[in-house]
């Protein structure tokens, strides 16, 4: 979508219709080809959104008093003349952030390495993640010099495993051929298990009752190894 399709819409309070039934309001403060920026006055944050999980939006009328009407401020934490996604997650690199892919809960941490499809990213709480780009639903942000959890630094180390990594996730999937691993943070017993082997954008899962799961790679948002 070109950056001035949606320029009558900047500055104002708009409505998001985010895949997964997920709405979000607040002020149009930039847009991309691929990404619109929102910022949420109620919680003092920006929302950097891929465009390919917005199912519509709408500019929504002002609530004398609503939390959405917060003027926002001056400056974004990622700033680019022309914003893209791929730009923001670019410039993301080493900042705290929220990513927010699926369920009920968003993943805190660092991003540490970007490549084609995927990047790596260091949570204080999960490790490593590998997190496919096209299922991210949004990425927040936190201000300067806060640290997730409020952990001082000898407690955050940002640098993960040395592994070799793939250029797309399927063939970083591949890399991770008979390792137990757990897929989507493990959100059903179904995807905790031994990823077997990968074949024709299948992976077969081997749970801990031995039963054998196929599932598609396409589907596949997050990865790690416990």
């Amino acid at each position: 979508m070109p950056n001035d399709d949606l320029e009558d819409l900047l500055g104002k309070t708009i409505e998001v219709e985010i895949s997964g039934g997920i709405f979000r309001t607040g002020t149009l403060v930039d847009s991309g080809l691929d990404i619109i920026v929102l910022y949420d006055g109620k919680n003092q944050s920006f929302l950097y959104i891929p465009f390919i999980h917005v199912q519509r939006l709408k500019e929504t009328i002002l609530v004398e008093g609503e939390y959405y009407s917060y003027q926002p401020p001056s400056e974004k934490p990622i700033d680019t003349d022309v914003i893209s996604f791929r730009k923001v997650l670019t410039i993301a690199k080493g900042l705290f952030v929220q990513v927010y892919v699926t369920g009920n809960k968003s993943i805190h941490g660092y991003l540490t390495s970007i490549m084609n499809d995927y990047f790596v990213f260091h949570s204080p709480l999960y490790k490593t993640i590998f997190i496919s780009m096209k299922h991210v639903k949004w990425l927040i942000p936190y201000p300067p010099n806060t640290t997730p959890y409020s952990l001082n630094s000898e407690n955050l180390p940002l640098i993960s495993k040395s592994t070799p990594l793939a250029r797309s996730f399927d063939e970083h999937l591949k890399k991770m051929e008979n390792q137990l691993v757990i897929l989507d943070s493990g959100d059903h017993p179904e995807k905790i298990g031994l990823l077997q082997k990968i074949r024709n954008n299948k992976i077969t899962l081997i749970t801990a009752e031995g039963e054998m799961i196929f599932r598609n790679i396409e589907h596949i948002k997050t990865i790690q190894i416990p």
